[in-house]
């Protein structure tokens, strides 16, 4: 009787330890995705504010891309000698006829567009 006791006393312990474990994980992530765009977020944002312009696969070959002179943004050249603050700055604060998008965008918005338009690259 004294082990089974102790033997459901142990499957409580455990149970009980993986709950706290599993559920601060679970705060944990829920953080994580709260403060963090998801590359899905990038997408539906690049989709949404930035395609106009530089097109769906980032090559700015419509005829609105070439009136407003929207940047390649699949050129390796370009890729290899913009930094990612260089990036986040142009869309934050907008460049030539870029608008500025730090009003609309938050940081961790803009933050998970700067992977997504290094995805771009030819």
């Amino acid at each position: 009787m004294k082990q089974r006791l102790k033997l459901s006393f142990l499957i409580m312990a455990i149970v009980a330890a993986s709950a706290v474990v599993f559920g601060s994980a679970r705060i944990n992530s829920a953080v994580a995705s709260a403060t963090a765009a998801t590359p899905f977020d990038a997408a539906a944002i690049y989709s949404s504010k930035c395609a106009k312009c530089h097109g769906r696969d980032g090559r700015a070959q419509s005829l609105h891309a070439k009136h407003v002179h929207a940047r390649d943004l699949t050129a390796a050249e370009w890729q290899n000698d913009v930094s990612d603050e260089r990036i986040f700055n142009s869309i934050s604060n907008g460049k030539g006829k870029m608008p500025s998008f730090k009003k609309s965008l938050s940081e961790n918005d803009i933050n998970s567009l700067i992977p997504y338009v290094r995805g771009l690259r030819k």
